[in-house]
């Protein structure tokens, strides 16, 4: 959690900050799918112009951003260079490599591996079909929780306090016609896939695109997370998947089992 920053004008809130206003420029520039002129800028993070101004041009000076030719922004090597040393560093990734290329081994299809950061899932390793078409996901990708099925497998497994935050903060946009639309909508899925111990994606982010996540609950070390196996509905019928649900509800076991005995303790001491 980012700690408050005191200012001459004294304390603000958490994330409201230099910090906290640098990293929303990093994200609104990172997110978007073109470079970024000042006013697209402007507009995603509502800073006063003289403030943004400054903070562009001390990431730029970091080599976070770079201000191209046209003097729209783009992220910078040095940017690029950290996400890269964040993921190849990554301990949990690798204790769960070897499932997910099990779990490949059998279906054939894209297996993903994700971690819950609030209303949002991060795909961190993936590991591609073996088939022609192929998924457009990404390593480092943010994707909605509530339309996802590692997202809907992650928050399945959140304390009822701590679900019910979370969904208080999300934003249901309609991705598809089945993209959930409601947070009673999404907690009463939810509560069957407590029952089940797995949740799928019914084309709800992507049309055509359907999963059957399984979540990896590791809390000593505060870890909610998730694997799936993804592929293209016209392929991967909701019967395929159903009956993938074990292989996938047993892989994310083990990663959770070799996660608890390979990272330790955790913060709790146990």
């Amino acid at each position: 959690m980012e700690p408050n920053i005191v200012t001459d004008q004294g304390s603000e809130r958490p994330g409201t900050g230099t910090l906290g206003k640098a990293m929303a420029v990093l994200e609104a520039v990172a997110a978007a799918d073109r470079p970024q002129r000042f006013t697209d800028i402007l507009r995603s993070v509502r800073q006063p112009r003289g403030t943004l101004h400054r903070l562009l041009g001390h990431l730029v000076d970091e080599g976070l951003l770079v201000q191209r030719s046209d003097l729209s922004y783009e992220p910078g090597l040095r940017l690029l260079k950290l996400a890269y040393r964040s993921w190849s560093g990554n301990q949990f990734r690798d204790i769960a490599e070897p499932h997910l290329l099990r779990l490949h081994e059998l279906t054939g299809e894209t297996v993903h591996l994700g971690i819950l950061r609030e209303t949002e899932i991060i795909y961190v390793d993936k590991v591609e079909s073996r088939q022609t078409v192929r998924m457009s996901s990404q390593i480092g990708k943010a994707s909605p929780a509530y339309c996802t099925g590692i997202g809907k497998a992650a928050l399945s497994s959140l304390p009822d306090g701590e679900l019910e935050r979370v969904t208080a903060r999300m934003q249901f946009v309609p991705f598809t016609q089945r993209t959930h639309c409601s947070a009673a909508s999404l907690l009463a899925e939810i509560e069957e896939i407590r029952r089940e111990g797995h949740a799928f994606d019914r084309e709800e982010h992507e049309a055509e695109i359907c999963c059957v996540a399984a979540p990896i609950v590791v809390p000593e070390h505060e870890l909610v997370a998730g694997i799936s196996v993804t592929g293209p509905s016209y392929r991967v019928t909701m019967t395929q998947l159903a009956a993938w649900a074990a292989d996938v509800r047993n892989a994310a076991a083990k990663v959770e089992e070799e996660a608890r005995i390979r990272l330790g303790p955790g913060r709790g001491g146990r």
